[in-house]
């Protein structure tokens, strides 16, 4: 009875090792990161050549005139006692302590009304296509141009105060310029052609000579919108080479 019990055993068992066997094995979750290891990279996004909302650019531009009309309108409206009290003097004064806050106060100060009427349509067509690539850019490209100029202006600029939002304007100017070319945009080349043709001329700001004319300041902040289009386009082709994980082959 014993030898039946353990041969029946025996078989019960090699009968069901049979029909695990035969069973089709049950699937165990797969880690995401062993599904195919396929990446695919990120497409190129297209450039914009004008603002995604024209209409909110606009008004942000038409803002930020507007406050430099009224920095324009106190300055006016309160003379100082003495030139050294003056609004004025809160600009840039090359190669001095005191001026080196003028860096950040020099574009929103201007010599009286005709100078800043003279940049507000340019600071604000420029600023409005430069609105394209989104605030973020907006905002890096301007902290740029701003820095570069203001502290190329300090370190060459000729004694006295240089005030006046056309060093960021020549930026501005620049990086629209080069954008297309570094982004290999066909539309934003062309606005670049039309842009050279209308308001190129304004490129011999940056050659000295002109009295009253701070040429440094046009000249470093050309110098700032170079270096902003080459930060640009080298961000642009991080994100583009950046692989997309857990992209499954098809």
């Amino acid at each position: 009875m014993a030898e039946t019990s353990l041969i029946r055993n025996l078989l019960d068992t090699g009968a069901m090792r049979t029909r695990n066997q035969g069973r089709s094995p049950i699937p165990h979750p797969v880690p995401p990161a062993r599904l195919g290891g396929v990446t695919r990279p990120l497409e190129r996004p297209r450039p914009r050549v004008l603002p995604a909302n024209p209409l909110r650019a606009a008004l942000g531009m038409l803002l930020c005139v507007v406050v430099l009309f009224a920095i324009e309108f106190y300055d006016v409206a309160t003379p100082a006692p003495t030139p050294a009290m003056d609004l004025d003097a809160n600009g840039i004064q090359p190669r001095t302590v005191d001026g080196l806050d003028g860096i950040l106060w020099a574009p929103l100060l201007h010599f009286g009304w005709p100078h800043l009427i003279s940049n507000s349509l340019p600071l604000f067509v420029l600023g409005w296509l430069l609105l394209a690539g989104g605030l973020r850019q907006f905002v890096g490209v301007t902290a740029v141009v701003w820095v570069v100029a203001g502290a190329g202006t300090w370190l060459i600029g000729a004694p006295g105060f240089h005030v006046g939002a056309s060093g960021v304007i020549f930026g501005w100017m620049v990086f629209l310029l080069l954008r297309g070319f570094a982004q290999r945009s066909v539309a934003q080349v062309l606005l670049a052609v039309v842009l050279f043709f209308y308001w190129g001329g304004m490129l011999w700001g940056v050659v000295p000579g002109q009295p009253g004319i701070s040429w440094e300041g046009h000249l470093f902040g050309a110098i700032g919108g170079v270096v902003a289009t080459w930060l640009v386009a080298r961000s642009t082709r991080r994100k583009v080479s950046r692989a997309e994980p857990g992209t499954l082959a098809r």
